[in-house]
């Protein structure tokens, strides 16, 4: 649900509201209408920067993905406005401190009933860096080993207190019970916190976690910890292969693999007929404007600003990731791809697509759902809200014809509703092992 869409072109549209990504009521109408389609949850990606180069000059000031609300405060502002839905967000590990991260999305579990979710990233970019007094950002290893202990003390947090821990026994004086009170005393390489959280169990036993690492360290604090995955393989055969490697690692941990729930982003482009599904696209593709597209693959391919744009895809010239960007290459080649045309792949966002018709995008899902490559999808819209509005309007309705999706919530918390089951605090694990 970030900014207002995930194509290049969404704030473009005519009926997109270009400022949108500031507007509450842009959030709320989009937020209320995937309530009405039975949606799980509401996810907002989030960096803590303008996390773009002016390359080439000019395209900065041509995109629409620099301001944005921020999203817990956005969440707390949602809860009272939604009944069932799940409210979850990015917070960095990097730039952010356990104690913090804790607190805030357990209040936001009790402001919404029990349907908080955190989304655990890590920052990787300079303009972040730039923006907490460092001039670069940590190297990889140590942000995923920083991110593995972070997590480690929010959980232990978030377990500071057993669920029937605040008796509230006015004759007797007595608050909360000391003995199911557990004072964390973490100390590691990276983190000294004492604890105990200043807030007491939340409805659900704590925040659903979500996890979007695909390297093989995102991968362990996935199968560590994650209720849900959020990925962006694009490829059937590569989502199928990511799925089996995050499950078969959950053993390790004690975790079943009944106990996590990935959901790779599915980028659909609906129309009741499969022409008006193309119709939508080509018009958001006939918006993109070229500064935009061609900034969208400076990172893969250079500044090809100088180049024909309706002629082909030059040989890459120093990239930065070389295997990506001779696979780009050699299928322009193969496809006869003009730059126009390779940037305008991009600018459609993130996930694998589907154009066509609720059929089609319901025949998709199930497969990728059968196959073993998904437990859900995270839905990624070309723009809001035309992109929620018509997916529940007329896929919603297909897949519960189908028998494969809900017509009503389950339950009053998201763990429910995604069917986690219950969760226990380390301390119970602890005591029902011993």
């Amino acid at each position: 649900m970030r900014y207002v869409g995930y194509h290049d072109a969404a704030w473009r549209h005519p009926e997109v509201p270009a400022g949108g990504s500031s507007d509450f009521s842009h959030f709320l109408r989009c937020a209320e209408t995937a309530e009405r389609g039975k949606f799980d949850m509401v996810f907002f990606a989030d960096g803590i920067g303008v996390r773009a180069n002016d390359e080439p000059p000019g395209s900065l000031s041509h995109s629409n993905r620099n301001v944005e609300l921020e999203p817990l405060t956005l969440l707390s502002a949602l809860a009272p406005m939604t009944k069932h839905i799940g409210l979850v967000c990015t917070a960095s590990t990097t730039y952010n401190e356990p104690y913090h991260i804790a607190r805030k999305f357990a209040s936001l579990d009790h402001i919404s009933g029990g349907r908080a979710g955190w989304n655990i990233v890590t920052s990787w970019s300079e303009q972040e860096a730039w923006n907490f007094s460092r001039d670069t950002h940590l190297d990889y290893d140590t942000r995923y080993e920083r991110a593995r202990e972070f997590v480690d003390v929010v959980t232990g947090l978030w377990d500071s207190w057993e669920p029937d821990a605040f008796v509230h026994d006015k004759a007797s004086g007595q608050f909360y019970e000391a003995s199911k009170l557990h004072v964390l005393h973490h100390r590691g390489k990276h983190f000294a916190v004492r604890g105990p959280l200043s807030v007491r169990p939340t409805p659900q036993g704590r925040p659903i976690l979500v996890q979007a690492g695909a390297n093989p360290m995102g991968q362990e604090i996935a199968a560590a910890d994650a209720d849900v995955v959020y990925s962006s393989v694009n490829d059937f055969d590569a989502a199928r292969a990511y799925y089996a490697s995050v499950k078969n690692r959950m053993a390790r941990y004690g975790r079943g693999p009944d106990q996590l729930r990935i959901m790779p982003a599915l980028v659909p482009i609906v129309g009741r007929t499969a022409a008006e599904a193309r119709a939508k696209l080509d018009q958001l593709q006939a918006l993109i404007d070229p500064l935009v597209g061609l900034a969208r693959i400076y990172g893969l391919m250079g500044d090809l600003s100088g180049h024909d744009l309706d002629g082909p895809v030059p040989e890459p010239v120093g990239a930065r990731v070389r295997s990506l960007a001779y696979g780009w290459y050699e299928r322009s080649r193969r496809e006869k791809l003009s730059i126009r045309q390779m940037y305008s792949e991009y600018a459609v966002g993130e996930g694998f697509r589907v154009v066509g018709t609720p059929a089609e995008v319901a025949d998709t899902m199930e497969a990728w759902m059968d196959e073993g490559a998904a437990d859900g999808f995270n839905i990624t819209p070309t723009h809001l809200p035309h992109g929620i509005t018509d997916f529940v309007e007329m896929v919603v309705p297909e897949l519960q014809r189908r028998g494969r999706f809900r017509t009503e919530y389950e339950g009053a918390t998201l763990r429910e509703n995604l069917g986690l089951p219950p969760y226990n605090s380390r301390w119970r694990r602890a005591r029902d092992q011993a």
